[in-house]
């Protein structure tokens, strides 16, 4: 193959740099991906091979220019292996993971660049420099620091084996847990086993068996979390309780599919190489890069936030039980799997709110179009207008132009909303081309979700919790299509981890936001608004189950602490023991409460980028529930208001300290006291 039949080794001709994903195949991909490694090396090593002394721009802005082929390479596969890992895609994925780490540590870890880059560090103060460039030297410096730039050979090498170790781990962790969520989907013989789903999701989970050519059938694929949006509807008690226990069982079973050696494995090297940089913890050194600075700093918030919320999930508990009491003609104790289905019962009965009812409402092309882009185009004055004629990475993700209100174009948005066998679970945003005035490029981003598919003719009908999804994952997209720097190591949402959920989570306001909701909730058939009193009734549960919504949470960031705040001396060979302590510990042990995720699938933190950081959720929400209240006391959803949150803040990507962006937004920092209200853990 030359580089001339590659099309990932050429500028793409479609606007704004999509890639022709018509023309890219899976064969073209490791080839692209070994010459893209070549050439950044041989740039890094024409800034190293500089005899004049380091300044700013034969090494800070040289280095930025560098990697523009791999960083597209980068994007274009990785939003394929995600998305659509087909066995070819997972078979370049597994032989990548090794190479790609090698690559970053040749990189971070090169001693010549190391001493350039500090070099111009030190001379900081003297430069003639702006703020962003200022912050971008600063954070070269500190990361390469951080990465073990500053190591000697020995421990490099060590450090080199490590990062290529644990790369090929998370790569096996992903695949398992895909591939044991696809064999664990329940299937159901009738429709009778499903009684309380709606005709369209029948409908879904009857196309789903038949994709897996199961006659007559229905398949319930699992979701990546814990639960499943089905147990609050299904009225079959073994229904919801084999879905619930197939959801704990995945990647824990003797098989080839069991992640308990692979996670293990994972906290074991993630120790070593935290004690060999420096640190106590792996929890230590990711803390030590983000805005808490230190594990203690997270333990003190998540353990002011558990035992509350523990309190008020055990007092949801009791009135669940009384439910069932009194509704049940042979009573039983509540468990796990009956949890979101009796609270649908309450809910019904002390605000008069069936969720379930509420579908019809939310179609999800209205919720798109007449929700998310509408508050958008109020907010930013941003439009957007979908593109048929290009085509991405499969069929299913539709592409939209994103204009500014001025006519000037701003970029691509890319929505894939449906689940497939071949994508992984969850939901998330991530870049296909990011933007930076250095490099000349304008921003593509992507949001996938993982709503089933309805039968030919029906209308995709969403719950309240997946309008929610679209637009937290929407929030993402804003920041990463907003962001306009320079430099492409501050491009789109390149923050901090516990600060890059906060724009996504100020988002969601807008969802029962009066003005946004009566133009996109109505009813799919007949175009009824939903009705006011259901609205108000609607905001007056916005603390109903929290506490088993936000104990189920915490249990997970503290779970995710727990196993990276090991050292090196300990060795775990029991995981469920291992989660039953630590759970212990903290006192989210509830049986009936299960953590959102359980270690062997949870891809956040073994295979995704949120390792010793799913704290950040809950951290980031500090500043998103304050940011609401902002919004709310200065008149909600004006141009006014978006164009201060899109300037300073969104706009401004990494190339700013998050919290210092903040306060330039707020006037002030965070106070915690409206995130305690949001989730009704006042004292």
């Amino acid at each position: 193959m030359t580089d001339a039949s590659n099309p990932l080794l050429q500028p793409s001709a479609l606007p704004y740099g999509l890639p022709d994903y018509r023309a890219i195949r899976p064969e073209h991909y490791l080839p692209a991906f070994r010459a893209a490694f070549d050439e950044h090396l041989r740039e890094v090593s024409r800034i190293t091979m500089v005899r004049s002394m380091p300044t700013f721009e034969n090494t800070i802005e040289a280095l930025e220019r560098s990697g523009e082929l791999l960083d597209r390479v980068s994007h274009a596969f990785y939003t394929v292996s995600s998305a659509d890992a087909t066995p070819a895609i997972q078979a370049v994925d597994e032989q990548l993971a090794p190479l790609m780490a090698a690559h970053q540590d040749a990189v971070a870890l090169d001693s010549a660049l190391y001493w350039r880059v500090q070099q111009v560090d030190d001379q900081l103060e003297h430069l003639e420099l702006d703020a962003e460039q200022r912050y971008l030297v600063e954070r070269h410096h500190r990361e390469m620091t951080h990465a073990g730039a500053g190591l000697d050979d020995e421990a490099k090498a060590r450090l080199t084996l490590l990062n290529q170790q644990l790369s090929t781990l998370s790569n096996t962790f992903e695949r398992n847990l895909l591939n044991d969520t696809n064999d664990l989907a329940v299937v159901f013989d009738s429709a009778e086993e499903l009684d309380g789903l709606s005709a369209g999701e029948l409908s879904a989970a009857a196309r789903a068996a038949q994709e897996r050519d199961l006659d007559g059938g229905f398949l319930i694929a699992l979701p990546l979390f814990t639960g499943h949006p089905y147990l609050a509807q299904l009225r079959d008690r073994e229904s919801r309780r084999r879905i619930m226990a197939a959801s704990r069982e995945r990647a824990s079973r003797d098989n080839a599919n069991d992640n308990r050696p692979i996670l293990t494995e994972i906290v074991r090297l993630r120790a070593e190489r935290a004690h060999l940089l420096g640190y106590e913890s792996h929890a230590a050194y990711v803390t030590a890069d983000e805005t808490a600075g230190t594990p203690e700093a997270v333990e003190r918030m998540l353990r002011r936030l558990a035992a509350p919320s523990a309190r008020n999930a055990a007092a949801e508990r009791e009135a669940l039980q009384a439910i069932v009491d009194e509704t049940e003609a042979a009573p039983f104790p509540v468990e796990a799997h009956d949890w979101a289905f009796y609270t649908e019962k309450v809910r019904t009965a002390r605000y008069d709110i069936d969720s379930g009812a509420l579908r019809p409402w939310f179609e999800a092309e209205r919720v798109l179009q007449d929700g998310v882009f509408f508050a958008a185009e109020r907010l930013f004055g941003v439009t957007f207008a979908e593109r048929r004629d290009l085509v991405a990475y499969h069929p299913g993700a539709r592409v939209f132009e994103v204009s500014n209100a001025d006519g000037s174009a701003l970029g691509l948005y890319i929505l894939d909303l449906y689940t497939r066998d071949a994508k992984r679970g969850g939901a998330w945003m991530n870049p296909i081309v990011s933007q930076s005035r250095l490099r000349g490029t304008a921003p593509v981003v992507v949001n996938n979700l993982n709503v089933p598919l309805p039968g030919d003719g029906e209308p995709t009908l969403l719950t309240l919790d997946e309008v929610t999804t679209l637009f937290h994952e929407f929030g993402h997209a804003l920041h990463g299509l907003f962001a306009t720097v320079t430099y492409p190591h501050f491009a789109g949402t390149n923050v901090f981890r516990d600060f890059v959920e906060f724009p996504s989570q100020v988002n969601e306001m807008w969802i029962l936001w009066p003005e946004v909701l009566d133009n996109y909730a109505r009813h799919h058939e007949t175009g009824e608004p939903l009705d006011p009193a259901i609205v108000e009734r609607l905001l007056a549960t916005e603390t109903f189950d929290q506490g088993h919504a936000t104990s189920e949470y915490l249990a997970a960031a503290w779970l995710d602490q727990a196993w990276h705040r090991i050292g090196t001396a300990t060795e775990i060979d029991d995981v469920a023991a291992f989660e039953a302590a630590a759970l212990a510990d903290i006192g989210l042990d509830d049986p009936v409460v299960p953590t959102r995720y359980s270690s062997t699938y949870f891809a956040h933190v073994f295979s995704g980028g949120y390792s010793a950081g799913y704290y950040s959720y809950i951290w980031s929400e500090v500043l998103d529930a304050d940011a609401v209240e902002w919004f709310r006391e200065n008149g909600g959803l004006t141009r006014e208001n978006g164009d201060r949150f899109r300037d300073r803040l969104l706009g401004v990507g990494g190339s700013k300290d998050p919290l210092e962006a903040y306060r330039d937004f707020r006037g002030r920092d965070a106070e915690i006291g409206p995130l305690l209200t949001r989730r009704g853990l006042e004292a």
